[in-house]
């Protein structure tokens, strides 16, 4: 599997279409974003979302510096900073937002000192809001069960044109869970990234770190399944190697995930879920099954193992919850 092959274009100015009533960027300010795009084109621990979000919000920055009288990068002081982050939480951003913005300027303005476009990098003592750490949502085991059942029950009984979307359905739902990956992550899968007798999935996760990830037998169904009945009547000439495939032949993309997991859920009866929940699921039930750490992170494709750490929270929530309604002295 390739990186995204639709890095960020800066040849035309990243501002472009970006508040168009305003008047441009300086052209020091326009040409040092430029460079800027092109750095974070270069470096491969960023996503391509990542980069596009990174690129916006260092514009609104700019755009914001220069309302308020900045002509060049060493007119972009902390205050400003700090304004910029404080007008923004006045409009009602999330802190998640304001951090990912407050992210996004330090990484800017550290590059541009490194680059020899500042004398001194103003972001060092910068501050962004910490953001709330939240468990995520998790299906219990059965809830699991029944959503992939309905999945496959759902798939083996359409029959004519419905059939083609049900299988692609099930499989999705069932690598998703089967093997914890990332929406992003199943989306990108080439047909010859899996291996149905092996029952292995190769995906591309974050900053460009390949990782083969294992499935069950149930996923190894829905996929050959769905690779025998569902894909060749969906693919096109044009289609490529992509595994899942949308109704006019191109790469399905996360959004019809998305809505074809909440149908699913729907219809199963379950809490309504997002394709990631299923990934937290399944890490959850691994860990409640006696799995180690280190192997879900590595299942997972983490970098931190504090970032799966979380999990043993999730299992530690609902023993808590457990407790809290059965035993009297609670």
């Amino acid at each position: 599997m390739g990186t995204d092959p639709r890095p960020v274009q800066p040849a035309a100015g990243p501002a472009a279409g970006l508040d168009a009533d305003l008047p441009p960027l300086p052209a020091a300010m326009d040409g040092a974003l430029v460079r800027f795009a092109q750095h974070l084109d270069a470096q491969r621990g960023h996503s391509a979302h990542t980069r596009r979000a990174y690129v916006a919000d260092v514009t609104g920055l700019l755009r914001h510096a220069v309302r308020h009288g900045a002509r060049t990068l060493e007119d972009v002081q902390l205050s400003l900073l700090r304004g910029w982050l404080a007008a923004q939480a006045q409009r009602g951003l999330a802190r998640a937002t304001l951090a990912r913005r407050g992210a996004a300027a330090r990484t800017f303005l550290r590059w541009a000192h490194r680059a020899g476009l500042t004398s001194s990098d103003q972001s060092v003592r910068l501050a962004s809001p910490r953001v709330p750490r939240t468990l995520p949502t998790v299906l219990s085991a059965d809830a699991a069960a029944r959503l992939l059942d309905t999945a496959r029950d759902d798939a083996l009984a359409a029959e004519g044109d419905d059939r083609p979307a049900a299988l692609r359905a099930w499989a999705a739902a069932e690598l998703l869970y089967g093997s914890g990956i990332r929406v992003g992550e199943l989306v990108a899968v080439d047909v010859d990234d899996v291996e149905v007798g092996e029952r292995l999935v190769r995906v591309l996760g974050k900053g460009g770190k390949e990782r083969v990830v294992p499935f069950g037998v149930p996923a190894a169904r829905a996929v050959g399944a769905w690779l025998e009945h569902g894909r060749p009547a969906l693919a096109v000439a044009s289609t490529g190697p992509a595994l899942l495939v949308g109704d006019r032949g191109g790469r399905w993309g996360q959004r019809q995930v998305r809505e074809a997991v909440h149908r699913l859920a729907a219809r199963a009866g379950v809490d309504d879920v997002a394709p990631h929940a299923l990934r937290h699921s399944a890490a959850t039930h691994l860990l409640q099954g006696g799995s180690d750490l280190r192997s879900v992170q590595e299942v997972l494709g983490h970098a931190n193992l504090a970032t799966t750490q979380r999990y043993t929270h999730v299992d530690a929530e609902r023993l808590r919850a457990v407790y809290t309604q059965a035993f009297p002295r609670a």
